[in-house]
């Protein structure tokens, strides 16, 4: 993986993890205004993952890298983001699977995690690099996916 430097984010916690991972997926924008990219088409996305939290579980683990990797690579790599029916749809551009959306989709997905972890953890930051000229940075507002 490239190794890169990613956008920091103030908070207050003591702890603060960031796992990197990759993924590949097809997708396409439901909207002819999107041009070539309402065509099928595919990306290696590598994404950055940023929680934070001042309270550690019973295994010593703010949050265990692999189920991080689990929720976002395993759920979505090697398949089409707009057959996620259940996060994307054509219904409304917010839920086009447009990189930013995906962003956020997936701090939505990593913070309902964390919730029913009960050690306080927070989504702070998602990184996603479509292109290795083009990324989204998706930070919750007020700490909240």
């Amino acid at each position: 993986m490239i190794q890169q430097i990613y956008p920091c984010v103030p908070h207050h916690y003591r702890y603060e993890l960031n796992k990197d991972f990759q993924f590949a997926a097809a997708h396409y924008i439901p909207d002819e205004a999107a041009g070539k990219c309402a065509r099928l088409h595919g990306h290696t996305y590598f994404a950055n993952v940023t929680v934070g939290g001042d309270q550690l579980d019973e295994t010593g683990f703010l949050v265990n890298f692999s189920e991080i990797k689990k929720l976002i690579h395993d759920r979505f790599d090697h398949t089409s983001l707009n057959e996620h029916t259940d996060l994307f749809h054509e219904r409304s551009a917010e839920s086009y699977p447009t990189t930013e959306n995906v962003a956020r989709i997936m701090a939505e997905l990593v913070q309902q995690y964390l919730d029913n972890k009960g050690n306080g953890a927070e989504c702070l930051q998602i990184f996603l690099r479509e292109t290795p000229t083009s990324y989204v940075v998706y930070r919750p507002k007020a700490g909240r996916a």
